[in-house]
């Protein structure tokens, strides 16, 4: 079985949905599971403790989330055109990972949700790319193969799914955009899929 790591920060929510849509999508290839993680919130005061355990939703991720998945699905709101300073955060934290490359050669996507329809859904996912790069990870998108990408007028770029939530961050998920969160799945699982089937021969 291969376990896909779905790792996201939300605030209001949007980007949680996202996340088990892509869920979803990874569990509809054969062979495939996700595993949903988020990442604590962090504070301007140091003396802020986070609970270790969430009140709701997935557990907060591990270092051996890292190590145990096959591919990565990372997810942010968009915090003036870059990730959310919660997910940069944890993923500052990762040296020792970068150092041993537990994440080199492994496929990863990412996606995001803003409040507003131009509100930098782009260029927070190419900024979230950058530190995957840094890992070795490969990196996949969403191919115009996906006739959702040529008709949505709400979220969906090729660099990854995306959402608008609108201004109260409220906006239901358009049609589109929930297929496209799903092919996004699809189409790590599979390819985390295809790599280990090739690296499971090689060692045979």
């Amino acid at each position: 079985m291969t376990e896909i790591l779905v790792l996201y920060y939300s605030r209001h929510g949007s980007v949680a949905q996202m996340a088990e849509l892509i869920a979803r999508g990874i569990e509809e290839i054969p062979g495939c599971t996700s595993r949903l993680r988020t990442v604590p919130g962090i504070s301007t005061v140091c003396e802020a403790i986070e609970d270790s355990i969430p009140s709701a939703g997935p557990p907060f991720v591990s270092q051996d989330d890292l190590k145990e998945c096959g591919a990565l699905a990372l997810g942010s709101p968009t915090r003036f055109g870059n990730m959310a300073a919660e997910l940069k955060y944890f993923l500052d934290g990762t040296s020792a990972q970068w150092l041993s490359g537990t994440l080199v050669g492994k496929p990863a996507v990412v996606f995001t949700s803003t409040s507003s329809m131009h509100g930098g859904q782009e260029s927070t996912l190419l900024t979230m790319m950058i530190p995957l790069l840094h890992h070795g990870m490969l990196l996949m998108g969403l191919p115009y193969t996906e006739t959702d990408l040529s008709n949505t007028t709400s979220g969906g770029t090729p660099y990854g799914a995306s959402h608008y939530a609108g201004a109260d961050n409220r906006q239901p998920f358009s049609a589109e955009e929930k297929r496209l969160c799903r092919a996004l799945g699809r189409r790590l699982a599979g390819t985390a899929k295809q790599l280990a089937t090739g690296l499971s021969d090689r060692r045979e």
